[in-house]
């Protein structure tokens, strides 16, 4: 294996410059840091670009290795500079971000769509509840985050590689999601306290942290409204979601 023993390394220029999205779509890469997040990338058969360990983790080396990738030896300040969290791990490497287009008839389960969700944690939270939950994909609309950056992967923990992530326009999805019967739902401050029957074909909408859904895309679905019991009008969007998505998995689910 290589042993990388300068930070000015163009291997690791290349790599760093993933934490923009700019590098990120010139590449057609993105950047996971973590033995947990590594291993889940290996065993859900991501194709793995490039790895860097720090010297001692031969296992590692070889099962990376072993999987397709170039494995490349860091010394300990190297790994500090090119990695994103404050105390990094051992271990990171870049992947090739997959193309996955929008599916001219979806499958049929649980989709969770998301209406411009920008923060980046959120997004990543919300991926994580939505595979936990048996969801069948995560659809995301027009200005959300993007979810081959570093803080939504960190947050769903390795789920991005365990369902498909499509990307679209939004409207166009929804209005084809009603044509192939799912049943749409909203979550919306001006919706009623029931959630619709549980359908084999369901989708969720979960809108922007400030803004909710756009009336456009929310005229489509059920609009439906969380009882609250407290003084807080609203909830974080990752906390709605997980409360809805769970709702409707429960449902879809029971026998």
């Amino acid at each position: 294996m290589p042993l990388i023993e300068s930070t000015r390394n163009e291997t690791v220029k290349r790599a760093r410059q993933l934490a923009t999205r700019k590098g990120r779509l010139e590449q057609g890469l993105h950047f996971i840091e973590g033995d947990r997040l590594v291993r889940e990338a290996v065993i859900s058969g991501a194709e793995i670009h490039e790895a860097f360990i720090e010297e001692g983790h031969e296992l590692m080396a070889a099962v990376l290795e072993g999987a397709g990738a170039r494995v490349y030896t860091l010394k300990r300040s190297v790994m500090e500079t090119l990695t994103l969290t404050e105390t990094p791990q051992w271990v990171c490497a870049t992947v090739k971000t997959p193309c996955v287009p929008v599916p001219e008839f979806y499958p049929e389960g649980l989709i969770v769509a998301l209406d411009a969700v920008q923060d980046p944690g959120n997004l990543g939270t919300i991926l994580r509840t939505a595979d936990a939950m048996g969801a069948v994909g995560l659809l995301l609309g027009g200005g959300c985050a993007d979810p081959y950056a570093p803080k939504p992967l960190r947050a769903a923990m390795g789920s991005i590689y365990h369902m498909p992530v499509w990307q679209g326009d939004l409207p166009t999805e929804i209005e084809k999601l009603k044509r192939q019967d799912y049943t749409l739902v909203c979550g919306h401050l001006k919706g009623e306290g029931t959630l619709p029957a549980a359908t084999e074909r369901m989708c969720l909408v979960i809108g922007n942290e400030g803004n909710g859904v756009s009336d456009n895309v929310a005229d489509m679905c059920h609009k439906y409204r969380l009882p609250m019991y407290g003084f807080a009008e609203s909830l974080n969007a990752a906390v709605a979601a997980g409360i809805l998505i769970y709702e409707l998995a429960r449902g879809m689910h029971a026998e």
